[in-house]
């Protein structure tokens, strides 16, 4: 019973969790790009990257986290910046922990199916 009152009290708070998510058909590919919500239109900066946060990148439905990620399945390529999507994409196996890049404390990963 406890268990089931925690899955649920997580699903809820995951569900809160929302990003950018921007589809696109490129030649051969599905092009998937996802940010936080709170990071779009930022420009990310640590040593000699600089990472822009573009909105005509990112900016599609705005989606909880879940959503977002259900999509990931269907995309060649998936491209991801913020702690809540990365964080959702290693939970879920899409994303191996090593192969993300933190810009300025903010993880970025690059999914390519080929």
């Amino acid at each position: 019973m406890r268990s089931q009152i925690l899955n649920q009290a997580v699903v809820r708070a995951s569900s809160k969790l929302e990003v950018y998510m921007n589809l696109k058909k490129v030649g051969r590919n599905v092009l998937l790009a996802i940010c936080d919500a709170e990071i779009l239109g930022r420009t990310l900066c640590e040593g000699k990257i600089v990472f822009h946060v573009k909105e005509d990148f990112y900016k599609g439905a705005r989606v909880n986290v879940e959503e977002a990620i259900s999509m990931i399945e269907n995309s060649t390529i998936v491209n991801m910046v913020g702690k809540n999507v990365v964080k959702k994409a290693i939970q879920r196996g899409y994303v191996h922990p090593e192969a993300v890049l933190n810009i300025e404390g903010v993880p970025h990963a690059q999914i390519m199916k080929i």
